[in-house]
């Protein structure tokens, strides 16, 4: 089984005829429709799973996928835009995956994803419908030393190399934090300000600008590692949204845009 990936990327502008255009154009990283002027920007992931065609190698032409999307997945994005249905893009995402799930013979939608803005997106799985993930993107600083008291300093320099500096190093960290939950009638899991909010306070703020080894109480005993601190960030976050209608499914966190790592129970 094989699973297929392709993402869509799209505006939605104020009026209509601010698309017509006389000729294609492409870009890959802007989309098409463009975005002339003050606008909604979208990023549209379709996951399908399947088997390889043997004429071809491939599950599906990714050209079919586009045009599938672009014929109706954009239309509808556009018609909830600019017909104001903003609600709390649940009941958008839902009714994409309603729209295109049966569109491609032969192959099974995985799940869909839908951008919001560079740090929002919204996730709908085929196995959990009609549940809905919501993931957003925070950041702090931070500085820490990787250091095992219970081994030497020789052996410690060993392991952990220049991440064993005495004085420690610092990272800007992103923390992206996945909520799961059925929506509301207004396609609402968590109102986003709450969402924030609670991250705010309760990891951000704590975090940021500390050095962990020596001010953050849950790394006393623990190396406080790319995949401790996403340990940790999960901890301090699940008796808060506990309070809340939606659940926590996990916490990734990029030490640099190179090394990342999701924590989940």
């Amino acid at each position: 089984m094989f699973r297929l990936s392709r993402e869509v990327r799209f505006a939605v502008n104020p009026f209509e005829e601010s698309t017509n255009l006389d000729g294609p154009i492409y870009n890959g990283f802007g989309g098409f429709p463009s975005l002339p002027g003050i606008g909604h920007y979208f990023r549209l992931e379709v996951c399908l799973v399947g088997e390889l065609q043997p004429a071809d190698g491939c599950m599906l032409n990714i050209k079919e996928i586009d045009q599938v999307v672009r014929q109706k997945g954009v239309s509808l994005v556009t018609a909830f835009v600019q017909r104001r249905r903003f609600g709390g893009g649940g009941v958008l995402l839902a009714k994409l995956y309603d729209l295109l799930r049966d569109s491609w013979p032969g192959a099974q939608l995985h799940h869909l994803r839908l951008s919001l803005s560079p740090a929002l997106s919204l996730k709908i799985f085929a196995s959990e419908y009609p549940m809905i993930r919501l993931s957003e993107k925070f950041e702090f600083s931070a500085s820490h030393r990787l250091h095992n008291p219970a081994l030497g300093d020789e052996e410690n320099r060993r392991l952990f190399g220049k991440c064993n500096n005495p004085l420690g190093h610092g990272h800007n960290y992103i923390v992206q934090v996945t909520l799961s939950g059925k929506p509301d009638v207004n396609g609402i899991i968590i109102e986003i300000p709450k969402f924030e909010q609670i991250v705010s306070s309760a990891v951000i703020e704590p975090l940021d600008h500390r050095n962990l080894n020596q001010e953050i109480p849950q790394f006393k005993d623990i190396i406080p590692s790319v995949e401790n601190i996403a340990m940790v960030i999960y901890g301090m976050l699940k008796p808060k949204f506990q309070e809340t209608s939606a659940k926590l499914v996990g916490v990734t966190v990029w030490e640099t845009a190179k090394t990342w790592c999701e924590y989940m129970e």
